[in-house]
């Protein structure tokens, strides 16, 4: 295949966009960045983009970092290490202040433009613009490929969605060789008539969307250098979404990719709580281990899990646990984890902690009159999210109460999900939702 300048295979850049605030995915994100939530026991939702872009044979990438990325460091800086004498990198840029800015990132194009005199060091033809916190895997190379065939200025992966999901989301129309002709964010019910795809263009792609007929951004971009760099610098977009699409789709060629596989946005606790359950479930809508394109994290040297009695069913128990007596119903207990006995997880994910407790911890604990690391005696809980390093008391039952969202003194509910924060303390007798 040729590049675009006629000097082989064009050279790509990959760019992970680390997150804004979060504030939806609160208090998830109280004390780190969305990428850098766990998921499914034992990963964070950065590993995904970075394992796509590892698995597709792209190993220059750059993740832009902003809101409460020490954790987030930390994670990539311990992972992604490559051999010294090779051209392979993972390099985090985090947001300061300069002679020629002084506030924070707008949007996601702010984002990259202000970042434009690193990227620039490492030249590039194209640059593939990811996000940090999305759950799906997709080679690249064919969105890539995609892009160099209709010689476009810039590509977007697109998914069809149905009418409901078309508010949240940034929705095209294409033209009969998959240029887009429209675009429009967020699109209440009024701007969306005429948005719809011809089910006989959806054929031509090989795509069966019964029911779907939207096509929507996966916040997944290829750009080619050049205008990506021309637009930037020339124009005030803030978002790419907002104001950059709409605007180059008449000037440029801006090419759809359709991909039609699993894809999930972590934008609100409901929708991380969902995920992770059906990440436990037997078939699996997506799996960590596919053969095809494995997702990466760090290396950890635990034990195995370790249960002296254990039931589970559609549930996933990371490494280094020790359980005593668990039913475990469509959950996930996460690395190292402690469980007592009599203890029932029902839809309930529990992310683990970050190291164990030793036998001078647990005895200053009886002395501090404070619950073990872990989930004590006697414990129900059922759909909730407990975060690290959480300490559940004994003779305690957990369950989102009624009402609505609200905030206590060691948890938050939302979206009908109970949070226990991230190293909290549930006295012992504790009822919630009961």
């Amino acid at each position: 295949m040729g590049g675009i300048h006629g000097r082989g295979l064009p050279k790509t850049l990959s760019v992970i966009l680390g997150g804004g605030r979060g504030t939806r995915l609160f208090p998830l994100t109280k004390e780190r960045a969305k990428p850098a939530v766990p998921v499914a026991g034992k990963y964070r939702l950065i590993d995904v983009p970075i394992s796509n872009c590892l698995n597709s044979g792209l190993n220059k990438i750059y993740v832009i970092t902003q809101f409460q990325s020490e954790s987030l460091h930390r994670h990539v800086q311990g992972t992604y290490r490559f051999d010294r004498f090779g051209e392979g990198f993972v390099e985090l840029l985090a947001a300061q202040q300069t002679n020629e800015r002084s506030d924070w990132y707008q949007g996601t194009a702010d984002a990259v433009r202000a970042n434009l005199v690193h990227l620039q060091d490492r030249p590039s033809d194209e640059m593939l613009i990811l996000s940090g916190d999305q759950l799906y895997r997709m080679d690249y190379q064919e969105l890539l490929a995609n892009h160099r065939k209709h010689e476009a200025d810039i590509s977007i992966a697109v998914l069809p969605v149905a009418a409901k999901d078309v508010e949240a989301l940034g929705i095209m129309k294409v033209d009969s060789s998959g240029r887009v002709v429209d675009f429009k964010e967020k699109p209440d019910a009024t701007r969306r008539q005429g948005m719809e795809t011809d089910s006989a263009l959806f054929a031509e792609f090989g795509i069966e969307a019964p029911g779907r007929p939207y096509l929507a951004s996966m916040g997944i971009y290829v750009f080619n250098t050049e205008v990506l760099i021309k637009q930037l610098t020339e124009k005030p977009y803030v978002d790419f979404g907002k104001h950059l699409f709409p605007a180059v789709i008449h000037t440029h060629r801006v090419q759809a990719f359709l991909f039609d596989d699993y894809w999930e946005d972590i934008g609100t606790v409901k929708s991380f709580h969902v995920a992770n359950l059906e990440l436990a479930r037997m078939p699996s809508r997506f799996s960590f281990s596919a053969d095809e394109g494995p997702i990466f994290t760090r290396p950890r040297m635990l034990p195995p899990a370790i249960a002296a009695r254990l039931a589970m069913t559609d549930s996933i128990v990371g490494e280094g646990c020790r359980i005593g007596d668990l039913v475990m119903e469509n959950s996930v207990l996460g690395n190292r984890s402690v469980v007592g006995t009599n203890v029932r997880l029902i839809r309930t994910l529990v992310m683990g902690a970050d190291g164990f407790e030793s036998d001078h911890d647990r005895a200053q604990n009886l002395i501090e009159g404070i619950p073990d690391m872990g989930i004590g005696d006697n414990v129900t809980i059922e759909d909730a999210i407990v975060d690290k390093d959480a300490r559940i008391g004994a003779d305690s039952v957990l369950r989102p109460p009624p009402g609505g969202d609200r905030d206590g003194e060691f948890y938050a509910v939302r979206d009908g999900v109970l949070c226990i924060f991230k190293g909290a303390t549930v006295p012992c007798g504790t009822r919630i939702g009961v």
